[in-house]
């Protein structure tokens, strides 16, 4: 039975992942007045983030933080202030930023991180709901083509080898990873959930791997998009073309549940492409149109690009205006595709 479902109100549209693709989505959905929800990745185990988790045994604050200033309404010189990163030269507090502190000390206060972002969401005056994948952090374990397994999300993709699985774990004695609060009604209740962009293995598949949310992304009346990513990404997706990261998605979870892909058709020019393979970037992700179709029901391709800050990056207006545009105006879900 295909499903239905009006659009009479402002669109409640879920943003799932981490990293730093996120929160340009999630600002351009808030100047276009959407009902906006953010579920965070707590698998963090680097730089400033992984320093906090380990020595207050907290959940990494560092993504969380970039969310709640992307759906901010401060001032900008507030959010400037929050920002700062210390410089190196100064010892102990080397490297981390003002938010990271703020955040780390709230949940200490509180007990837990989601009252803590709660709080700060109203302090920072948030347009829209900002909620931790887990209260807990997480560790994220992969598994190797060749059979080999590393811990911990800052060294996965190290290895240069090509990851076949991720899991969670918990820290200390194992028990059941749960979902925070509001994490599953609010995907249950949304018009559209949407994954993306960001690192495929490290930033989207850390949330989907909680059963909580991986069986409420499976439920959900909502149509769930994936953005597929620009770029290929060092350790991680080398190779890979869009289709590719949708079918990674799906063995993931164990059956086809995304609806619509947003693929970039943009062609990124050869200079970027030489200056992104410096760094975590490697070559434009491929696309493959006949892959798309098969693995899922609807396709949005267009130029998404925008080059900006010497990097190659999602133009956040578009893609949100795509997100938006059909969020609010489908009358049908693709769902049993």
């Amino acid at each position: 039975m295909i499903k239905t479902r009006l659009k009479k109100r402002r669109p409640k549209i879920v943003v799932i992942g981490g990293g730093t693709g996120l929160p340009v989505i999630l600002k351009s959905l808030k100047e276009k007045e959407a009902d906006v929800t953010a579920v965070v990745t707590v698998a963090d185990d680097g730089g400033s983030s992984g320093a906090l988790r380990e020595t207050l045994n907290a959940v990494p604050p560092g993504d969380l933080r970039n969310v709640l200033i992307a759906l901010s309404e401060i001032p900008q010189v507030h959010k400037d202030i929050f920002q700062y990163r210390f410089q190196s030269e100064d010892e102990s507090l080397s490297g981390h930023s003002i938010g990271n502190l703020i955040i780390s000390a709230t949940a200490d206060m509180k007990g837990n991180i989601y009252e803590a972002i709660q709080i700060l969401a109203k302090m920072m005056l948030v347009k829209g709901h900002v909620y931790p994948a887990a209260e807990e952090p997480l560790v994220l374990n992969a598994r190797y083509m060749d059979g080999t397994t590393a811990k911990g999300e800052s060294h996965i993709a190290q290895s240069g080898k090509l990851i076949d699985y991720v899991a969670l774990s918990c820290v200390g004695e194992p028990h059941p990873i749960k979902a925070s609060r509001k994490v599953v009604s609010a995907i249950m209740d949304a018009d559209m959930v949407v994954l993306g962009p960001g690192s495929l293995f490290t930033s989207i598949l850390p949330n989907l791997m909680i059963p909580d949310i991986g069986k409420a992304v499976m439920a959900t009346e909502a149509n769930v998009v994936y953005i597929c990513n620009i770029m290929t990404q060092l350790g991680e997706t080398e190779g890979m073309s869009d289709a590719d990261h949708i079918d990674v998605l799906h063995r993931h979870l164990g059956e086809k549940f995304i609806d619509i892909a947003l693929a970039n058709i943009g062609k990124v020019p050869a200079e970027y492409v030489e200056e992104e393979q410096s760094t975590e970037n490697l070559l434009q992700v491929e696309h493959d149109f006949k892959g798309l179709k098969k693995a899922v029901p609807h396709i949005i391709s267009d130029d998404f690009l925008e080059i900006r800050n010497h990097g190659v990056y999602h133009n956040g207006e578009k893609v949100a205006e795509e997100i938006f545009r059909t969020a609010f105006n489908s009358q049908r879900a693709f769902k049993n595709f």
